[in-house]
């Protein structure tokens, strides 16, 4: 059995307690309560101080200190949970801010910083507060509505829920799962692809959504084929990570090359994918041909890392 595989952003040390959120007037409580903190999340980036592993951490802030910078008094909290510090725990919530508020909060735009660059230098702890707390206010931003009749939505549940005041529609916070997958060849090669979308030499494992009705595997399968033209088989997990990009959630798979496919019939969508092509280990070290890798933060470098066994060094440029 393989070792459970070590993903950035799915190490959380977090008492979510989901117990509370049906308490009535929780969130009025959390308001008063003087322990409380809140983390400010403005366009999906939130106040971190300090820039190296270690060294940075999330500023989290008292709801006092919101008020003065301008958030009004009815502004959508939600609650995240508690945290597991010492000597005591702290509940923590999550608000959407506005231009004008995050200026106040600090004007300095380098101190805001998204979950992409601030996920591999933040601890386990504070990487699941913000990976949370981007989601669920990513979810509340888009979600406003009653899709049965438009009505405006009512937060329940520590706003988790939104309920229709007209007809009692539930509404509960969207995840789309996606696969993402290492594929090898016979001889130990992974295959790597390029997006349409991202600058050139920017290369990756291919991914795409679960659609509905489909398992994991099959999705697996099937995603190979429409991307690349090949087959392959024995697809295994190893892993999953929130990906809030706006609302994914991201599954990690292990998978080979049919036996009967040839490594040379590799054929790119065309419109998704422009570009494919098979790496050994000593090409990804050294990143051959100005090639960039995934990111530290992401699912795909946990793959790629436990496939080459080591580190993957960063060059000049980064994802």
């Amino acid at each position: 059995m393989l070792p459970a595989l070590n993903v950035p952003l799915a190490r959380v040390v977090l008492d979510r307690d989901g117990e509370a959120r049906s308490r009535p007037g929780l969130l009025d409580d959390l308001r008063a309560e003087r322990a409380t903190r809140v983390l400010a999340v403005h366009d999906g980036r939130v106040l971190v101080d300090g820039t190296e592993a270690g060294d940075a951490t999330l500023r989290l802030v008292g709801l006092a200190a919101l008020t003065s910078a301008g958030l009004p008094a009815d502004a959508p909290l939600v609650y995240l949970g508690r945290t597991l510090g010492v000597p005591a725990p702290s509940p923590v919530v999550a608000v959407a801010v506005t231009d004008e508020i995050a200026a106040t909060l600090d004007a300095a735009a380098e101190h805001w910083v998204g979950l992409r660059a601030a996920a591999p230098i933040l601890a386990d702890a504070e990487v699941g507060l913000l990976a949370q707390a981007v989601a669920i206010t990513n979810w509340r931003a888009m979600t406003r509505h009653c899709p049965r009749c438009g009505a405006v939505l009512d937060a329940q549940q520590g706003g988790w829920v939104l309920v229709c005041p007209v007809d009692g529609t539930q509404v509960f916070p969207r995840t789309d799962p996606a696969v993402i997958v290492l594929v090898t060849d016979a001889d130990d090669r992974v295959l790597l692809g390029s997006n349409a979308m991202w600058q050139n030499n920017r290369y990756s494992l291919l991914a795409g959504f679960v659609e509905p009705g489909e398992s994991l595997e099959h999705a697996v399968i099937r995603e190979l084929k429409e991307e690349t033209g090949l087959d392959v088989a024995d697809p295994i997990y190893r892993g999953s990570q929130p990906w809030p990009f706006p609302a994914s959630i991201m599954l990690g798979f292990r998978a080979s090359l049919a036996s009967h496919e040839s490594v040379d019939a590799i054929r790119p969508d065309g419109m998704e994918i422009l570009s494919l092509r098979w790496f050994t280990r000593d090409q990804i070290r050294s990143a051959a041909d100005g090639v960039v890798l995934p990111g530290a933060s992401s699912i795909a470098r946990a793959l790629l890392e436990e496939w080459l066994g080591e580190p993957i060094v960063d060059g000049d440029v980064r994802w």
